[in-house]
């Protein structure tokens, strides 16, 4: 009862349904917690958030309609917490992982954290991946104490920062801080069927209606987060000596090269079998059936895993089983118009 206090398990010192805490002031949902941890955790969530909502109150509180943040279509709950994101002081030592939703954020999360606990497999199981690499515009709604922003100022250096923010919208601490920078792409024929899917099972996205409405919204850039296009020529453009710019398809070809490509950008080196360590537990097959990876300790009203897992498929090409022939046509030459002029190219399938 007491993880419905925050609402997705983002509410700093807490994840759903547990009983026991990390060092970094987070918990992964194992045990049920016992009424005396129930009770003092009540005591101190009073003084900090708000009165628990209602299952009924957290249905009513996810699914919500898009809102506009600067032009850019975003969940209303994360537009109201915006001032904060937009004020928020990154630290020198920050990485920012930065993607377009449903492009590989989490298996490049699970990658990271790895590579930062030199391939420590039980260290990384240490807590939920969401409070691993804290979401930075993330606000749940009705919840105030649940963004962000407070669980990254909470959370100890060297930090991992997640973000979906379009270039033009990251806070200027992290330029200015000369942080560095990940940025991962996917192409969008496979990012549009996994968004589709994503919006079905996570609550907080308005209702998708058919693929083929979802295919034209896409298209037309009326999803969060905007349009694909904008987002990754974007980040393709800024790039820059304290940016590396992966591409999904390129680690699913090669996973170690890339891996040895992150370690090289951050001028650190790694046994190999410690490499190999990361390489298999950061495999789909691994973290498909890792709790603390593949968000099943999300609450149900906030991710359904019975409509489909947060972890799907993991491969590439996987839009040649749902894009119909003349869909298939027509996105590719809508790609061809919105891709004109730009050296960014994408692989449609490896």
């Amino acid at each position: 009862i007491w993880a419905g206090l925050c609402l997705m398990g983002h509410c700093p010192g807490h994840s759903p349904a547990t009983g026991s805490s990390t060092a970094t002031g987070t918990v992964l949902a194992q045990e049920p917690a016992s009424p005396e941890v129930v009770e003092a955790a009540s005591r101190e969530d009073s003084q900090r958030c708000v009165d628990p909502l209602s299952a009924m109150e957290q249905e009513d509180a996810i699914r919500q309609e898009l809102g506009s943040l600067h032009g850019i279509p975003l969940f209303k709950s994360f537009i109201e917490g915006w001032p904060q994101v937009k004020a928020f002081q990154a630290r020198p030592d920050d990485l920012l992982i930065s993607t377009y939703p449903k492009s590989g954020t989490t298996w490049l999360s699970e990658i990271m954290d790895m590579i930062y606990h030199d391939g420590d497999v039980e260290k990384c199981r240490r807590d939920a991946i969401y409070n691993r690499v804290p979401f930075l515009e993330m606000k749940v709604p009705k919840v105030p104490c649940a963004t962000g922003v407070e669980q990254l100022e909470n959370t100890p250096s060297p930090r991992l920062v997640k973000t979906h923010l379009p270039v033009q919208l990251l806070p200027t601490s992290f330029w200015e801080k000369e942080c560095k920078i990940i940025y991962m792409a996917r192409n969008p024929k496979d990012v549009v069927i996994s968004y589709y899917y994503f919006h079905h099972m996570a609550k907080i996205h308005p209702d998708p209606g058919t693929k083929a409405e979802f295919l034209e919204n896409f298209m037309a850039g009326k999803v969060a987060y905007g349009s694909w296009y904008d987002h990754v020529r974007g980040w393709w453009e800024k790039k820059q000596e304290k940016m590396l710019y992966l591409f999904y398809e390129d680690m699913k070809k090669d996973p170690r090269r890339e891996v040895q490509k992150i370690l090289h950008f951050l001028g650190k080196e790694l046994a190999e079998e410690t490499v190999e360590r990361i390489l298999h537990h950061t495999s789909f097959q691994e973290m498909k059936k890792n709790p603390a990876a593949n968000y099943e300790t999300m609450l149900p009203t906030a991710m359904d895993h019975s409509i489909s897992p947060f972890l799907r498929k993991g491969i590439s090409g996987d839009w040649k089983n749902h894009f119909t022939v003349a869909q298939n046509e027509r996105f590719d030459q809508h790609y061809q118009e919105h891709m004109a002029g730009s050296d960014l190219h994408f692989q449609m399938e490896v």
